[in-house]
């Protein structure tokens, strides 16, 4: 393990020891048995481990890191985590745990729409906050939404909005869709069908395959024989490394394009260049934007050996966020802690002037990527250009069609 890794990791358990109210900025923070507690619910055995992950737990101990050097340890904090295996039940169950005899007062990361609804729902009945990053489904701020949750790194009707249409402006009309077999994928299947139609497209058809998925054959001659322009991959992860690989191993492509819905930095470097040069993806993060998040990034780096992706990143900005709401609201109780995170923007190196609406979505600018071809990359990891800034009042569903409860309209 890597030295800086156990050097945060011994500071987390420091600061657990001890309880009571503690003084920041001159004010008593009144901290609910002395410690504010950080749960991190992720997968770290499957096929979102390398998007999220070890790396999720890295930048959230990141966040309480810096959190305590920029305001002299105003309170103690600690770190938790959970190999939620991508399983709904197994999520609200140790949720529930956690609530009740292990004094948890936020949840991070819940990659897996699953895990993700499941957790709100628990949290929700404890009046406890959940932050997602990693789960992606419209329905997370919409149908589903609750006053205790914030999504905050993508979704996928961001997604949609940016890769789909970018793909049919460059003139693939035709889509058949290779799908997750559940919430996330038919999510993104739905949103993503529904601008190609809108941008002049078409959709031929769709394939559901099981999640997680490792043999993708049957399924893409299904797409090749759709006779699609373009091939939407509705999967993450592994899943959609998977079906890039095994697509070009059977001849589907170059002859018809690949559209990967979700796809992440990692994602790119298992594969190669060769394999995914000139897709578009669509992203809330790339470690190479600018110096802020080169600088943030390189430090991740160091830790993890790896980039980080936009899970990662969103992890960090979110705990960084409660974090300082807490303290500005003297409190770790749920309500002034979210109502302060609310009405606070969020300007940090993820995000510029975010800000938090009433259906729980952080809205933030998100961008459109291509991937560069392997003579284009000059350095490691040196792997997208940035072809659109989207601006997040367009990137993310309006308020006007939301179907939240909590919107007023």
């Amino acid at each position: 393990m890597h030295r800086r890794l156990i050097a945060l990791l011994a500071s987390a358990a420091v600061m657990a020891l001890g309880g009571g109210p503690a003084l920041a900025q001159g004010k008593s923070v009144k901290v609910s048995d002395g410690v504010v507690k950080i749960g991190v619910l992720t997968d770290l055995s499957g096929t979102y481990s390398d998007l999220a992950g070890e790396g999720s737990v890295i930048a959230v101990q990141m966040a309480v890191d810096d959190f305590n050097a920029q305001n002299k340890s105003p309170f103690k904090i600690e770190v938790i985590k959970f190999d939620h295996q991508n399983k709904g039940d197994i999520s609200a169950n140790k949720a529930r745990e956690w609530f009740d005899t292990e004094q948890v007062d936020v949840i991070v990361d819940l990659v897996t729409t699953s895990t993700a609804l499941a957790v709100m729902e628990v949290a929700k009945q404890k009046d406890k906050i959940t932050l997602v990053s990693g789960a992606a489904s419209t329905p997370i701020t919409n149908e589903k939404c609750t006053d205790t949750n914030v999504h905050w790194t993508y979704d996928t009707y961001a997604l949609a909005n940016g890769t789909g249409r970018a793909v049919v402006k460059q003139g693939g009309k035709t889509w058949f869709f290779l799908t997750a077999d559940y919430a996330f994928g038919h999510s993104l299947e739905k949103d993503t069908s529904e601008v190609v139609t809108e941008s002049g497209g078409k959709v031929l058809g769709t394939v559901r395959h099981p999640f997680p998925g490792s043999d993708f054959s049957s399924f893409l001659l299904k797409a090749q024989a759709s006779g699609a322009q373009v091939i939407g991959l509705a999967n993450a992860g592994n899943d959609t490394i998977n079906s890039i690989r095994q697509a070009s191993e059977f001849g589907v492509t170059p002859k018809q394009s690949l559209a990967g819905l979700l796809m992440f930095i990692t994602d790119v470097h298992s594969l190669g260049l060769n394999y995914t040069q000139g897709m578009y993806l669509t992203t809330g993060f790339y470690w190479d934007l600018n110096d802020q998040t080169r600088a943030w990034s390189k430090r991740f780096f160091d830790m993890k050996k790896r980039m980080p992706t936009m899970v990662h990143a969103g992890d960090y900005s979110a705990t960084m966020h409660y974090l300082k709401a807490v303290l500005a609201a003297g409190t770790d109780e749920t309500k002034p802690v979210m109502a302060q995170m609310k009405k606070t923007p969020i300007n940090d190196f993820f995000a510029k002037n975010g800000k938090i609406r009433d259906d729980g979505r952080m809205v933030h600018d998100m961008y459109l990527a291509q991937v560069k071809k392997p003579g284009e990359s000059k350095y490691p990891w040196d792997y997208y250009r940035i072809a659109q800034t989207i601006p997040g009042d367009e990137a993310f569903q309006p308020l006007s069609k939301s179907r939240c409860p909590l919107v007023k309209k």
